[in-house]
């Protein structure tokens, strides 16, 4: 009977060993965003000084997924230009953390540390949707930034013209699918002179492309038909379909991507050029995964071959079309979004609501217009 009882005893010991273990894990972990968010209070408690004793109205925070990027730098430069044109002061919450957290885990630390209104770059997650709404459920209104919560109680959305960008996206990839053919019309008559015989017996033959889409992979965005990249895709998807492409096989897919940090995000992408079937072009949807293209796209020795269709104009993705690794990428007004951010939340603690979506400006940059914005971005630094 004892060799009967004596293992079942030990799993029952072992079991509750690992209950207690995970019990004080997730203690340690509640007791030290409260710690971080206690002593954030008490530094908001102590802003009103910064700034040589100046006095600010209110206090927002800005939370991004990559507050390191030239991307929400610019996007922060601009809100903070706003704030401080209307005694507000804006935090890039993060930035001065030892630890990298979660946009989660900052959505957290703001909302139990009482500032006076969050700006976040969302996603459709259940788990943001419940954060956007404790937020907002504790007096603090909250606006979403380049990425969308629909769902949740989220004052305003900040971003771009996404089905514009998607059209914008679209007319690029037809006009490789152009330029490509005029190459190989090209090609076809220079060899047709030389042995006009062979040549016109030779078939003519249907060309194929390739088409990557990278989204990314922390959003559950597939199950929301408003997302930012679903709206975006679907952009593509419909203006490709209305143009008459002829000689072109044309397929289109979603390649996800791994973005809980730039490393895995690195490695998600360069996955792509593993396998048998790169594509032909691949559709970057931020600065991040642009990046991380290019340079891909050089390591593997595919410039030529795969064209990137980036987002964002920082100076490496501009070097990069000015020499031939990019096709073409989205140039976002930056400054015109965080001066939105700052525009929502301050008209509505003014006027007790405002408007509920406000979209910036967006351009396109390639090799014909490269120049003006390096240029631009030349005398920006001096």
């Amino acid at each position: 009977m004892n060799t009967v009882n004596t293992p079942r005893f030990n799993k029952r010991k072992l079991n509750k060993k690992e209950s207690i273990i995970m019990i004080i894990t997730v203690l340690f972990v509640i007791v030290t965003l409260i710690l971080i968010a206690v002593s954030f209070s008490v530094s908001l408690k102590g802003f009103k000084r910064k700034d040589e004793a100046h006095e600010y109205d209110k206090y927002f925070v800005m939370i991004t997924d990559n507050y390191k990027s030239d991307f929400w730098k610019a996007v922060y430069r601009g809100a903070a230009a706003t704030a401080s044109e209307k005694n507000i002061y804006v935090d890039l919450l993060g930035e001065n953390f030892s630890i990298d957290y979660s946009t989660e885990e900052l959505l957290k630390i703001a909302t139990a540390s009482k500032v006076d209104g969050i700006i976040v770059s969302a996603n459709e997650t259940v788990t943001m949707t419940k954060l956007i709404n404790a937020a907002v459920n504790a007096g603090i209104p909250v606006v979403t930034l380049g990425g969308d919560n629909t769902k949740s109680d989220r004052l305003s959305y900040v971003s771009v013209g996404n089905y514009n960008i998607g059209r914008e996206y679209a007319k690029q990839i037809i006009n490789i699918i152009q330029e490509r053919q005029a190459a190989k019309e090209a090609a076809k008559e220079a060899e047709n002179a030389e042995n006009k015989d062979a040549a016109a017996k030779e078939p003519a033959g249907i060309d194929t492309m390739q088409v990557t889409v990278l989204v990314n992979s922390d959003s559950d965005e597939r199950d929301s038909g408003q997302s930012t990249q679903n709206i975006i895709f679907s952009a593509i998807q419909d203006s490709i379909a209305q143009e008459d492409i002829t000689g072109t096989k044309l397929s289109i897919s979603i390649k996800t991507v791994d973005n809980r940090n730039p490393f895995s995000a690195e490695e998600s992408i360069r996955d792509i050029f593993h396998t048998e079937d790169i594509p032909d072009v691949i559709v970057c949807l931020n600065e991040l995964n642009t990046i991380c293209a290019l340079q891909a796209v050089v390591d593997y020795n595919k410039v030529g071959d795969v064209n990137i269709l980036g987002y964002y104009d920082s100076e490496p993705i501009l070097n990069a079309i000015d020499i031939g690794v990019v096709y073409a990428t989205i140039s976002v007004n930056a400054d015109q979004l965080g001066e939105y951010c700052i525009t929502a939340l301050s008209d509505y603690f003014e006027n007790g609501n405002t408007s509920q979506y406000y979209t910036a400006d967006i351009s396109l940059i390639n090799k014909d217009n490269v120049a003006e914005y390096i240029k631009k971005e030349g005398e920006q630094d001096e």
